[in-house]
């Protein structure tokens, strides 16, 4: 990528030395989000840091208000006096799958930014999903330039015509006003050559303050890396509004020269590889275990995956080898019936047989689940329920159907979305359409799941424990002591749930 930044007229970069060229930022406040918050496990921005660092290599002066660890939007206040930057970019992480939610929360957050920026006499640009879905609401609210998808190569080219007085109509993926008329440009065609990005601007992030945090969570403090951009599948219910669906990945040997700058800046071993799917392209995992081991490192990592790609033995003995400790599934539901209708491509006897294989070895596996699904009814959530308890997965992730623009699923439903659209954060829970039941019963559905994987977890461990109770673990152990409480309090769960059936 040739920088352009060198063009820049002398008069304009005299006056601006002292300031800066580009504060990035994003609009995910954890803090704003109890139940994230609550688990301690923080990841930063991946997506903003891609930016940064490409703008940087060409030639700005950027700095990142990582908005991940504040209180609030206020805190930008100050760092834009002091730092006194001409632009302020609001550039959401892509890779974190709650910015795909567009939650009223981080939305607030981002207008009061925005406004707070403007003020300060900043040209906004803002890149996310909810401001490519909903572009007329940030403009309303101050926002100079909205970048549509994919933002990088569109961010660079904006930032240069801007600095050289040039027009902005000719730049592909930007909404904006022009004499108050909207002006919405031809989209812009995704990176197809990841590897010719600069790896992220990690310099920018307080590594230290995350490392802190995640003590708290009794986990191995862990950075997110994505080897992959978007997804070849077309789930109905899955928006992709940055990456598309067009399938892009970095080559092993780029993801092992990140991982390598990581081990040693940070002493980071372990992942989490963010992509939607990882490990899609033929041959990628087996060449990425091979370099791993050439480099001599060790790491540890987890993953997103669907249970058809995960059939090949030899795709999961790499897998294992290169370090893979779990893998999260999209099962999403154990009825054939609600697979089909969300056009997932995968079938129940998929998920049974992945779940033994990566078991077999000793891969942790994690179950997404999926309720509320339109023509959902009772056989179908208790086939769930009985495969979760059968094949007792080492972790659940429970939503209820959620629309998102741009989907089958959203158009389906889309005269149901009055009054809330959005959840408010990733723990509103509550149906934004009108399904089988009501928010009520999937709010308690889903604790009462959980309730149930847990005491069958618990039973298991105690079935162990009286054949051989020297092999059980710290954690098996507590997991069989809190039998005492899963056990009535399922059941209770099971009469509520009942009447809230017939009360639907």
């Amino acid at each position: 990528m040739k920088s352009t930044a060198n063009s820049r007229n002398n008069t304009t970069s005299n006056y601006r030395k002292n300031m800066l060229d580009i504060l990035f930022s994003h609009s995910y406040y954890y803090k704003l989000d109890p139940k994230q918050w609550k688990n301690k496990t923080p990841f930063p921005p991946l997506g903003t840091l891609y930016a940064a660092s490409l703008l940087r290599n060409n030639g700005f002066s950027v700095d990142l208000f990582d908005t991940n660890l504040r209180d609030n939007p206020s805190a930008i206040q100050p760092i834009l006096e002091t730092k006194t930057p001409k632009y302020l970019v609001i550039y959401d992480d892509g890779f974190n799958y709650l910015t795909k939610m567009c939650l009223t929360n981080m939305r607030e957050a981002c207008f009061e930014m925005i406004r707070l920026s403007k003020k300060q006499g900043c040209t906004v640009i803002v890149c996310s999903s909810d401001s490519t879905d909903h572009y007329d609401k940030y403009l309303e609210k101050g926002a100079d330039f909205i970048i549509q998808g994919e933002g990088e190569l569109t961010l660079l080219e904006l930032i240069n015509k801007l600095e050289n007085n040039e027009s902005a109509e000719v730049i592909s993926g930007i909404v904006y006003q022009k004499e108050g008329v909207l002006k919405i440009n031809s989209k812009r065609s995704v990176l197809q050559n990841l590897d010719e990005l600069p790896l992220p601007a990690w310099d920018l992030v307080d590594i230290e303050q995350y490392r802190t945090i995640w003590k708290q969570s009794n986990q191995t403090f862990s950075l997110n890396i994505a080897t992959t951009r978007g997804c070849p599948y077309k789930c109905n219910w899955c928006a992709k509004p940055i990456y598309g669906n067009r399938y892009n990945a970095h080559s092993p040997e780029y993801i092992v020269k990140h991982i390598k700058y990581l081990t040693e800046h940070f002493g980071v071993t372990r992942f989490w590889m963010c992509d939607d799917i990882f490990g899609l392209k033929p041959n990628w995992v087996q060449e990425f275990n091979k370099l791993l081991q050439q480099q001599n490192l060790k790491i540890r990592y987890y993953i997103q995956s669907r249970v058809d790609l995960l059939l090949k033995e030899d795709t999961i003995d790499a897998l294992a080898a290169s370090g893979l400790e779990e893998v999260w599934v999209g099962a999403e539901s154990a009825s054939q019936k609600i697979l089909d209708a969300m056009d997932k491509g995968t079938t129940v006897e998929q998920i049974h047989q992945a779940t033994k294989l990566l078991k077999v070895k000793n891969i942790r596996v994690a179950f997404f689940l999926q309720f509320g699904y339109l023509g959902e009814n009772q056989n179908d959530i208790q086939q769930t329920i009985g495969m979760v308890k059968k094949l007792m997965p080492d972790n659940i992730g429970i939503s209820v159907s959620y629309p998102l623009p741009g989907t089958v699923f959203y158009e389906k439903v889309k005269s149901d979305l009055k009054e809330k659209a959005n959840w408010k954060d990733s723990d509103d829970f509550e149906m934004l359409f009108n399904g089988t039941y009501r928010s009520n019963y999937y709010r308690k559905l889903q604790r009462f799941v959980h309730k149930e994987y847990r005491k069958s977890q618990g039973l298991h461990y105690l079935k162990s424990a009286l054949k051989n109770p020297m092999q059980l673990s710290l954690e098996q152990v507590k997991s069989v002591a809190k039998l005492g409480y899963y056990i009535p309090s399922a059941f209770i769960d099971s009469l509520y749930l009942k009447r809230l059936n017939n009360e639907r």
